[in-house]
């Protein structure tokens, strides 16, 4: 029985009480239910909008992997072509300056002590080519002697001391480089040119990535042949290179 006199405002407050009470227990007790049931969906496996995102995710970074190597392939490339096109400044500075070429320079210890003058092959120095074979081990040839008399003269760095062990200039893949007015690879046809410039062992993804790059994508025809290091004279289709394997390289100017 109550024996206080309550007011109608305190029964309106303590009726608010209680309705925020039963309004709070059914929230949670309704919410609980869900919640428990997307926990269980995490447990067992993906939604189709995680599912979907990871897939972007994995195609994004696939994406930036691959354009990352095309990059890397082309910055390789460009390189490679840079080289040659050193050489090839090189040999016109040269004969700008002493009115003859390196290696077939008669004069060439006359203008500088430190030159060594071709004495191979015979009868042929002084004729205005670059003769013995571009990967000539003889160090009496005009095509050995480039690198010493361009050096000597400034137009290229590296030793002029033939003993030196990186005397032959290196390609970025490690490949010895050598010039010649000799023609290596001279079928299906001749090249145009006096002078070319190779290099055995270009993996043929780059060989034919140069050829695309700075002549006509023809390993057969312009300026840059491609030929089998077993069969150095004979240039090969395009379609005929593997991408991993390593091909005589020849540049022609």
């Amino acid at each position: 029985m109550t024996t206080k006199h309550e007011s109608p405002n305190t029964h309106h407050r303590q009726a608010g009480i209680r309705i925020k009470a039963c309004c709070h227990v059914l929230v949670h007790s309704t919410l609980r239910v869900p919640s428990a049931g997307r926990k269980y969906n995490r447990e067992s496996g993906f939604t189709l909008v995680e599912i979907a995102m990871v897939l972007m995710v994995i195609g994004l970074l696939f994406g930036g992997i691959v354009r990352g190597q095309e990059l890397i392939n082309s910055t390789k490339t460009r390189n490679l072509a840079q080289e040659f096109r050193a050489v090839q400044t090189a040999l016109y500075s040269y004969q700008d300056r002493y009115k003859a070429l390196p290696g077939d320079n008669r004069a060439a210890a006359t203008a500088d002590a430190r030159a060594i003058v071709a004495s191979t092959p015979a009868g042929l120095i002084g004729n205005g080519r670059i003769d013995g074979a571009w990967d000539s081990s003889i160090d009496s040839d005009e095509s050995r002697l480039v690198w010493q008399q361009l050096r000597v003269a400034g137009f290229l760095a590296g030793p002029t001391q033939l003993s030196d062990p990186d005397y032959i200039p290196r390609t970025q893949f490690g490949t010895k480089m050598g010039i010649s007015s000799n023609m290596q690879v001279t079928a299906p046809t001749l090249p145009n040119g006096q002078y070319n410039i190779c290099t055995s062992g270009i993996p043929g993804k780059f060989a034919k990535h140069l050829d695309a790059q700075i002549d006509d994508g023809n390993a057969q025809t312009g300026a840059v042949r491609i030929a089998r290091t077993s069969a150095p004279g004979i240039a090969l289709q395009t379609s005929e290179i593997d991408d991993a394997e390593g091909y005589l390289l020849c540049f022609s100017f």
